[in-house]
């Protein structure tokens, strides 16, 4: 059984609750890397030098100010001395330069063999992942312009299809590629109040589930606490049919049509 674990689901803010938004598939693939990173694996007994791939949506702090400890920790403070593998690296043209100059900012004179040896960067907007049963498609989304963003679409060798939406706000690249997907993640970072185009807001959430009826809907990235907690936002209110994340939620892949969610207590 193939598993999608969300080691975090909050926005930018890390609301009560919630760490940055982390997805981990199959304890191989991380989509982003953000601050907290090396705390969220270690929540759920995971090693950095377990991962194999890493996907960047787009180039803000809470997505990737994470990498530069990733790489400290997997150069200096591996697994054990003979688990040392290359990290794939899946970015637009010009993560390499963006995420070296952040490690080299970070940890000046440390990295840049792990830089030069450790990782085999990629640049293609489509690709099997190495190793696991998935393969990608990068495609544009809308969110700052400034930061290159994009989602991924992530297809298992079943055929289940899931929908990374990133960090975005409504656009059409998302709608067109719905109707192929069994899963949508959606971020939701603003609350209705908050003018953002570049940003789900809950009414955006529920109007896309209108649109789509058939598949199901995620939401990370999410502006409010989570259940149990108090202080910030207080939780929209969505249709049942609308799962919010929380830290610790696992998407158990059971077939080509079949999942369901549990939840992991740390």
């Amino acid at each position: 059984m193939t598993e999608v674990l969300f080691l975090g689901t909050g926005n930018a803010f890390s609301p009560p609750g919630r760490l940055h938004a982390l997805a981990l598939l199959d304890r191989k693939v991380l989509i982003d890397a953000p601050p907290t990173l090396l705390t969220q694996l270690r929540k759920y007994s995971i090693h950095p030098s377990e991962i194999n791939h890493l996907l960047f949506t787009h180039w803000h702090a809470d997505h990737m100010f994470g990498f530069p400890f990733l790489m400290l920790e997997r150069e200096w403070m591996p697994y054990n001395s003979g688990d040392k593998k290359p990290l794939n690296v899946y970015s637009r043209n010009g993560g390499k330069e963006i995420l070296s100059h952040l490690c080299k900012i970070g940890f000046p004179g440390s990295l840049e063999t792990s830089l030069n040896n450790g990782v085999i960067w990629n640049n293609e907007k489509e690709n099997m992942l190495k190793g696991t049963d998935w393969k990608f498609y990068r495609f544009p989304v809308s969110h700052t312009p400034e930061t290159d963003p994009h989602g991924y679409e992530l297809i298992h060798s079943t055929g289940f299809t899931i929908l990374h939406c990133g960090d975005s706000g409504p656009c059409h690249t998302i709608e067109e590629r719905a109707v192929n997907a069994n899963v949508v993640i959606l971020e939701m970072g603003v609350p209705d109040f908050v003018s953002s185009p570049n940003h789900h807001n809950p009414s955006d959430v529920i109007e896309f589930s209108k649109r789509h009826p058939k598949v199901k809907v995620l939401v990370t990235h999410n502006f409010s606490h989570s259940s149990g907690n108090s202080g910030g936002f207080e939780i929209p209110n969505l249709p049942d049919d609308i799962h919010q994340l929380e830290d610790g939620d696992i998407l158990k892949i059971i077939d080509k049509k079949k999942f369901k969610i549990n939840r992991i207590t740390k």
